[in-house]
């Protein structure tokens, strides 16, 4: 932590590449500002920057909340007069952005698609459930029917208590005659419940070709504050941002996050056999937790990204 008057400098140096988190941290006037607020003063709580910028709690609130992520602050939490209070500390006194060496080449051995949120292929979903895109509410909520609505394809935020939505995507590898070694899917998740609830477990499931490769277990449903993405007009007692989840199946069983939850192999999902690939997410049947889930697409959440998935080919 860098220290007010101290003649010790902390350096962090970025190579853009490498750490696209630090560089969304700094794209913003209003973070730099905050940042070079905390260097002067020290460290300070979210009021006492919110007042010393005449700004908005929240607006700060959100902004602290990327450079947390991107690790240009530390953040604590301690006891205050009513509940606690988050202490934020700048952690570098100088920021260097790297832009020798030469760009990374790009992969060959691996096929990357992104899939927007609205365009499932197949679904079936039970109450509490809706949808919206990045201006309001696409039908109605609560209506299952509605996820037949056209608009869905504008849909940026998919939710519902129980059942399964399905994406098809194209089986790049059979286009360019190769084995796929490991699939990859990447999406941001949350468990749902009416209003949030931190505390409120649902056990996520995924299924390839119809195959349950495993299931992960979302701790709540996240509404402590703003998603870095979610517009404004998205009502704060909803459901604010997810966790970033990453399933890879590969030759050694399925992982998400790089722990393993299950021993289906690439090689039972029958990928080879198949123009296209059918990814459903939603609640098995038998869950223990059956406490929902939303899926996070471009424009609401915290990472601003659609479903993605990526095939890992044999050289």
């Amino acid at each position: 932590m860098a220290i007010p008057g101290s003649t010790e400098r902390n350096f962090l140096t970025i190579d853009p590449e490498d750490n696209v988190e630090a560089v969304k941290g700094l794209a913003s006037a209003l973070r730099v500002r905050i940042l070079r607020l905390l260097r002067m003063r020290g460290p300070m709580n979210v009021n006492e920057i919110s007042e010393t910028l005449a700004l908005p709690q929240s607006t700060v609130a959100t902004n602290i909340h990327v450079l947390e992520r991107s690790g240009l602050i530390k953040t604590e939490l301690i006891k205050a007069t009513k509940g606690q209070q988050k202490i934020c500390s700048v952690r570098f006194d100088d920021i260097i952005i790297r832009l020798d060496g030469s760009p990374r080449e790009q992969r060959d051995d691996i096929v990357e698609v992104a899939m927007p949120l609205g365009l499932y292929t197949a679904f079936q979903v039970f109450a509490p459930c809706g949808l919206c895109s990045t201006d309001g509410i696409i039908g109605l909520l609560d209506v299952p029917d509605y996820f037949l609505d056209p608009k869905r394809m504008q849909a940026s935020l998919v939710w519902f208590g129980r059942g399964y939505i399905e994406y098809k995507f194209p089986n790049n590898a059979k286009i360019l005659n190769s084995e796929i070694e490991a699939l990859e899917c990447s999406m941001e998740l949350s468990s749902e419940v009416p209003g949030t609830n931190a505390d409120w477990p649902s056990d996520i499931s995924l299924w390839v070709n119809d195959v349950i490769v495993g299931t992960w277990t979302s701790p709540g449903d996240f509404g402590d504050h703003r998603g870095v993405y979610t517009p404004r007009w998205w009502k704060l007692e909803g459901s604010q941002y997810g966790k970033l989840t990453t399933w890879k199946v590969s030759r050694d069983g399925c992982y998400v996050n790089d722990e393993s939850v299950s021993s289906v192999t690439i090689g039972e999902l029958d990928l080879s056999s198949h123009h296209s690939i059918r990814l459903k997410i939603g609640i098995a049947d038998d869950a223990r937790h059956p406490g929902g889930v939303n899926i996070f697409g471009r424009g609401f959440g915290d990472h601003d990204q659609d479903i993605i998935m990526r095939l890992h080919l044999r050289k």
